[in-house]
């Protein structure tokens, strides 16, 4: 059950995960600025829009995962993922349709939100239902290695183009690879998650349910309402983080740094790779210090650890490069491993997908989507490459004062099935 929903998630966030790779040949072909920065700002604002979607497509497929369960709902997900992202891959440039390559860009990253919005919520649930109280955040953290992995595939990928291809290859038509790679992968994912069985826990609440449909929606806020400002309140930290780390951190070494692109993505490589490989660890972990133990201790070493990150990526070598983003990143998983598996514990099994995907994927667009904009802003508008650095380091701050004051201890408790059960503190 683990290892397929690992595998279908890899396929599903490979899709989304390009965009941000492949932003600086976005930006050429899709927009008129001469000005290489301005058409940057251009692309990451697109890749906003799609997490404005997000929390639409957090409401919608969780409507749907508490009603007709979390399998079906994840089959539909992978679907719209691919396809819209196979759609980026086709689109004329801006050369070609003007205007109307941006407009059907935007069009397309909008359909890739929506699907996002439904897919990480329900696929860490779809886990955690199925996993023994003492095991959850060890088994959720799969999901959080194949959100890594998704991103070290792209950056593997896009890292070899970029070597084998001529600039101007790559420029051209070398990108639209990546995306059409979503047609064999989504077919891929489509039939894993076609053959796995429905959770346990949800089945057990239908079997107990008088009616088949979920609570309202104005219930879920009335009844999970505290539960999701507190929530939000660390997954910030993970949101910024995480795209911080995985997105933007390839155009700061290029576009900042003048690290070359190859380069920039096989740092990235190497570094989401060990993400991937260490998140397991970390979800033991979780699973035997605590919830908000693990939170504090992510949110205490992106604090301490990013600026100094930042600091040796400017030494401009592959392995300074490399050794920035480890250190980010050991952070930004950290962070990731305990919020997969937070969403599923701070909510009732009846309201689950709802709100955990309203409470993430609002978070998400307020930091997760605006990240690189705001990054790439930042360094333009002060001329201070640590600009980042220092506005991921303040939210560290705050996200660590939420785990500790706001935060109830969740591990090891027995998941509620309904929402008038109470959180235990």
């Amino acid at each position: 059950m683990v290892r397929a929903s690992f595998a279908g998630t890899v396929v599903e966030w490979f899709d989304f995960a390009i965009y941000g790779y492949m932003a600086t040949h976005l930006a050429a072909a899709f927009f008129s600025s001469e000005d290489p920065i301005i058409g940057l700002l251009e692309t990451f604002a697109v890749f906003a829009v799609a997490f404005a979607l997000r929390p639409l497509g957090g409401i919608f497929f969780g409507r749907l995962g508490d009603r007709i369960g979390r399998k079906s709902t994840l089959v539909l997900t992978v679907l719209l993922m691919s396809g819209s992202t196979a759609a980026i891959g086709l689109i004329p440039t801006h050369e070609q349709i003007g205007v109307w390559a941006a407009v059907l860009l935007v069009l397309a990253r909008c359909l890739q939100g929506f699907s996002a919005g439904g897919e990480y919520a329900g696929a860490t649930i779809y886990v955690v239902e199925h996993s023994p109280d003492h095991q959850r955040a060890r088994n959720s953290s799969a999901m959080s290695s194949a959100t890594f992995a998704s991103f070290a595939l792209a950056a593997g990928i896009g890292a070899i183009l970029s070597r084998i291809l001529p600039p101007e290859a790559m420029g051209e038509w070398g990108w639209r690879i990546l995306f059409l790679l979503s047609v064999p992968l989504g077919l891929v994912a489509f039939y894993i998650r076609s053959k796995l069985q429905e959770s346990p826990e949800f089945e057990a609440l239908k079997e107990n349910r008088e009616e088949r449909e979920a609570p309202p929606l104005k219930e879920v806020f009335r009844t999970q309402g505290p539960s999701m400002l507190k929530l939000g309140g660390f997954v910030m930290l993970t949101a910024l983080s995480f795209y911080i780390y995985s997105t933007y951190m390839s155009t700061f070494l290029t576009v900042v740094v003048g690290l070359s692109k190859d380069l920039a993505l096989f740092s990235s490589l190497i570094s989401l790779t060990l993400a991937a490989i260490g998140a397991p660890f970390l979800g033991r972990l979780a699973d035997r210090i605590g919830r908000r133990r693990t939170m504090q201790l992510s949110a205490g070493l992106l604090a301490l650890l990013t600026i100094p990150s930042y600091l040796i990526a400017e030494q401009s070598t592959l392995l300074s490069a490399t050794i920035s983003q480890i250190l980010i990143g050991l952070g930004a998983a950290t962070a990731n491993v305990v919020t997969s598996v937070l969403m599923s514990e701070m909510f009732s099994t009846d309201v689950r997908y709802t709100a955990s995907g309203i409470c993430y994927n609002i978070t998400y667009a307020i930091f997760g989507g605006t990240a690189p904009f705001i990054a790439t802003w930042l360094v333009a508008s002060t001329g201070n490459g640590l600009s980042p650095a220092i506005y991921v380091s303040i939210i560290a701050v705050l996200a660590f004062l939420v785990a500790t004051f706001a935060m109830p201890e969740t591990a090891g408790k027995p998941l509620r099935r309904y929402s008038s059960e109470p959180l235990a503190a």
